[in-house]
């Protein structure tokens, strides 16, 4: 039997089985295929480690294989992840530092990504798709608490000045001002009383005085509306009065252009006649009994004749 063969597939077969062994505990056959994403955060990361799970909302999706500083700016980190491919990472996926129970293990917690949001793809000068960050919760802590701290040393400084010797006595003055103002009000307690009395009486008697005044500035209201009204009226009336006097003067101006010249012609025979009564009048005071007999003719004048006969006539 040769020895030296069956040793030769002895250790052949163990390399096999360590192998095989190896390859399955990697995974083998049913290992997951990752995608390498980046992520940039401005605080420290104590804590986390190489190979620290990546969970999207506390599913394990990945693991950290990159932690270092970024070279132009040793306040940030990067960090690379490897994630499963097929793992819905959107460009509104935020990832968060979190720390697991009491232990103060590390990981990096994923979660946003809305079902409406693109995929996150690599942008110019990026090696690998970048992931937003944003501050987790002991960073916020410990900004509020530095804020707080600052605060609170302000108003330390402040109180401390407040304090003084010198406000020290102001305020020892002021003390015993008001002391000295409570003592007088004290003082003068039954004083402030009958004050405070003929007030409250002065307060009932206006408020009554009100009360009463209500009725008579209705009652006022009432005769202004009155007075308006009338107003109204007597407005209404003169434009009604205006254009009775508009037609009148109308009328007049017509009556006086047709009976105008009637009555200047009238006016002329009136005179006519009153000049012809004028002088029947006188006649009949020189003569009264013309009324009777006529008018008598009038007498002759020297060398007139009523029986003077005509010239070349011979007498018979």
């Amino acid at each position: 039997m040769n020895y030296a063969l069956v040793g030769a597939f002895v250790l052949v077969l163990g390399a096999v089985l360590v192998a095989g062994v190896l390859w399955l505990a990697s995974g083998g056959a049913f290992q997951k295929k990752h995608d390498f994403y980046q992520a940039v955060v401005d605080e420290s990361v104590a804590g986390l480690n190489l190979n620290a799970p990546v969970k999207y909302n506390g599913v394990d999706v990945g693991k950290v294989r990159l932690i270092e500083l970024d070279p132009g700016n040793p306040e940030r980190v990067n960090l690379i992840f490897a994630i499963e491919r097929g793992t819905p990472i959107k460009e509104d996926t935020v990832a968060v530092l979190k720390t697991q129970g009491l232990t103060g293990i590390t990981y990096v917690e994923l979660s946003g990504g809305s079902r409406d949001a693109p995929p996150l793809v690599v942008t110019a000068g990026n090696d690998y798709p970048q992931i937003r960050t944003k501050p987790s919760l002991s960073a916020r802590l410990e900004n509020v608490l530095t804020s707080v701290l600052t605060k609170l040393d302000s108003t330390s400084g402040n109180i401390n000045e407040i304090l003084s010797d010198e406000n020290k006595a102001a305020f020892k003055s002021i003390l015993a001002d008001i002391a000295t103002v409570a003592h007088t009000l004290a003082a003068r307690k039954d004083t402030i009383d009958a004050g405070l009395a003929n007030a409250g009486r002065t307060l009932e008697n206006t408020s009554s005085a009100s009360a009463q005044l209500g009725p008579v500035v209705d009652r006022i209201g009432r005769s202004a509306e009155a007075i308006e009204k009338m107003g109204n009226e007597v407005a209404r009336t003169s434009a009604s009065a205006g254009k009775t006097v508009n037609a009148i003067g109308a009328d007049v101006k017509r009556f006086t252009s047709e009976t105008l010249p009637e009555l200047e012609r009238l006016l002329g025979e009136l005179s006519v006649l009153s000049i012809s009564l004028r002088r029947l009048t006188e006649q009949t005071e020189r003569n009264p009994s013309s009324l009777l007999f006529g008018r008598q003719p009038l007498p002759e004048g020297p060398g007139e004749s009523s029986t003077a006969k005509p010239t070349g006539q011979k007498k018979p």
